[in-house]
């Protein structure tokens, strides 16, 4: 065995080579770029001619040889051995068979012996037939847990998003999130996507910040290059948001304009304006706010809104002339009611099907069902029209009940069941707690609290109706929970919400029983005035003043009281 030089066009092919297919052109331009940086590394071993030949036959590097002419090599180094008796064919296809190409782990640690060696990524890249951000690629390993490292040098390779995600987390997060993901016999290959998602956090850029270095230093903000961002624009990132934010909240603080606010951001990234406010789009007036907030990307933005002119306080003689401003009368803005309009409309769903069910399955005496059908009939939303009347719709809706009740012949024929059946069924019709016209007003309030309708109130601790009560009012649904009011009204409300997921929680304004007030005007209202004719007791005083005589006694009054 001995070292030759040569020139590679007088060497002659192998016809026993056992690389029978060709090269892929990537894999070749590879080789050529590494032959003309650093020449050809290992020689091609070759062997004599046989028959009287002066010449050498190729053994083992026919690409090497091909890409050295390529590269225009006058004379290359080959390595001379005897002539096997099978021309070579074991030996070519043994030491192709022992080629194994680099995994990517020990691609980059030979990439970082390089540039210890003064090498720069760009002639690796040059050098190696590489994209420089091939080159850029593998240098992320050296962030990469040791044992993730491991697993990659067996050829389980994350994408390169997986990559740069899996690297710019800490090595204590990663060694966390290993632990849950790491192969198994069982599975012995890695979900890198669930690595990379159990790492994923939001990243903050200094392009995006208003405050500066000494903010920056404040908040412990130390800034990461990202190495993949293009090189004209700053790349640095922070995944420390609460840092990032509370420095923009305060370089926000420290630079309001003279009639500036800061704002909180909607759900859309909009700037949430005092009530009231319309916000200004074209140029701003010197009366003009400005309101500043964060964006959905932590932003700092800024708009101008409008308040409306405060109203002036009218004079006694009902002149505006005169009169001082609203600031000056001393006008204070209307509180908000503990339980809205809307929330007030939901009681009265939730009260009138509580009550419906009460009615249908709560146990009830007969003498206290017969004074319900009475006080049934005394209700807002129960119209009884004389027969000088062709209007029977007070009636129309109750004949399906008392249907039941009478034979063909028109007699009374019904059992005790069938007649508590159809009771239920005519006091389910007649009584509402429903915010309109349906309303019966307080007699629905009482026949709830006789029966203890109370007991069929649905969990009103849920979002839709929690959110219909005021701050003062939802601070006082944490009484009797072990939920704190918090800063934020939001805040508490999705505690309580939390709370009372698996329990039942009802709002006091929500219960049947009415205050004693309401019941002493209603029966003071409604006492017949009369002490010897019943008949007389029921007549109203004005009914003989009336169109046609016969209305009701007392609709009208009752009417007017309880609106």
């Amino acid at each position: 065995m001995e070292l030759k030089f040569v020139d590679p066009r007088a060497l002659k092919e192998n016809p026993d080579k056992a690389r029978r297919s060709k090269s892929s052109p990537q894999a070749d331009a590879l080789l050529l770029a590494t032959i003309r940086a650093v020449g050809i590394v290992q020689p091609p071993v070759v062997a004599p001619e046989t028959e009287g030949g002066n010449g050498y036959v190729i053994d083992a590097g026919h690409r090497r040889v091909k890409q050295a002419i390529a590269a225009g090599l006058e004379e290359i180094a080959v390595l001379v051995i005897e002539r096997a008796e099978d021309g070579g064919a074991m030996r070519s296809l043994a030491e192709t068979l022992a080629h194994e190409q680099l995994n990517p782990v020990d691609q980059w640690r030979a990439i970082e012996r390089l540039v210890a060696l003064g090498w720069t990524e760009e002639a690796i890249a040059v050098a190696l037939a590489l994209h420089l951000r091939q080159i850029r690629k593998l240098r992320l390993l050296a962030n990469v847990l040791p044992a993730m490292l491991d697993q990659m040098a067996k050829g389980d390779m994350p994408n390169e998003s997986q990559l740069r995600t899996i690297a710019s987390a800490s090595l204590d997060e990663q060694k966390e999130v290993w632990k849950k993901h790491k192969p198994s016999k069982a599975d012995p290959q890695v979900s890198w996507w669930s690595v990379a998602q159990g790492l994923t956090r939001t990243r903050m850029y200094a392009r995006d910040a208003s405050f500066g270095d000494d903010l920056a230093q404040a908040y412990g903000i130390a800034w990461v290059e990202d190495l993949f961002a293009p090189a004209d624009e700053d790349s640095r990132y922070t995944t420390d948001v609460e840092a990032f934010l509370g420095a923009q909240q305060e370089w926000m603080a420290n630079n309001l304009p003279k009639r500036g606010t800061i704002v909180e951001a909607g759900q859309w990234g909009e700037p949430k304006l005092p009530p009231k406010a319309s916000r200004v789009y074209g140029k701003p007036a010197k009366s003009d706010c400005t309101a500043m907030y964060l964006d959905r990307d932590g932003k700092v933005q800024s708009v101008h809104y409008r308040m409306p002119e405060p109203k002036k306080a009218k004079s006694k003689d009902g002149s505006g002339s005169g009169a001082a401003d609203a600031d000056d009368a001393g006008i204070v803005s209307k509180q908000r009611p503990d339980v809205t309009r809307k929330g007030v409309e939901m009681i009265g769903d939730y009260r009138t099907d509580a009550l419906h069910e009460a009615l249908a399955r709560a146990p009830i005496e007969d003498d206290t069902l017969m004074a319900l059908l009475v006080l049934a009939l005394a209700a807002r939303n129960i119209s009884i029209q004389s027969g000088a009347s062709d209007d029977v719709y007070g009636f129309a809706r109750m004949d399906r009940h008392a249907v039941r009740l009478v034979d063909e012949d028109g007699k009374l024929a019904h059992d005790v069941e069938t007649l508590r059946g159809a009771a239920r069924s005519a006091l389910i019709d007649a009584l509402s707690a429903r915010e309109n016209r349906t309303d019966s007003g307080i007699v629905a309030r009482i026949a709830g609290a006789a029966i203890g309708a109370d007991n069929f109130l649905p969990n009103m601790g849920t979002e839709d109706f929690l959110s219909r009560l005021s701050r003062p009012a939802l601070e006082a649904s944490c009484k009797d929970t072990p939920v704190l009011p918090r800063a934020r009204v939001k805040d508490t409300r999705a505690a309580l919400v939390e709370h009372f997921r698996e329990g039942h929680f009802v709002h006091p304004s929500a219960l049947f029983a009415p205050d004693k007030a309401r019941v002493s005007s209603w029966l003071t209202g409604y006492a017949a005035t009369g002490e010897d004719d019943p008949a007389d007791q029921v007549e109203h005083p004005q009914a003989a003043d009336t169109a046609d005589g016969v209305e009701l006694a007392n609709e009208q009054p009752f009417r007017e009281a309880a609106e």
